[in-house]
């Protein structure tokens, strides 16, 4: 059984026991929460809609990803501007996946 779940904008596909980073979310550490699901696949009969079904997922932990670097010039203006970006994420582990 697998769901395709939608967080942040992005969507994932998830199976129980799946641990996914997703976009930050405003839940505390060791809480459970609920997810959009979009889809969800029962042995070959997949669901989709609002009333598909039901991921409760359990928060692991927050932290922030690898670095990047964002460098803008413009040729023979002396124009230079570096700025480095670490996005935030959530880690999560899928608890259950109700049809």
């Amino acid at each position: 059984m697998y769901a395709i779940i939608k967080t942040g904008g992005k969507q994932y596909m998830v199976e129980q026991g799946d641990k996914i980073l997703v976009e930050k979310l405003n839940a505390a550490e060791g809480d459970t929460v609920n997810v959009e699901v979009v889809a969800v696949s029962d042995n070959g009969d997949v669901k989709t809609g609002v009333v598909a079904g039901k991921v409760t997922a359990k928060v692991l932990s927050h932290g922030k990803g690898k670095k990047i670097i964002v460098f803008k010039y413009k040729a023979k203006k002396d124009y230079r501007n570096k700025k480095g970006h670490r996005q935030p994420f959530t880690e999560l582990e899928i608890q259950s996946i109700q049809a």
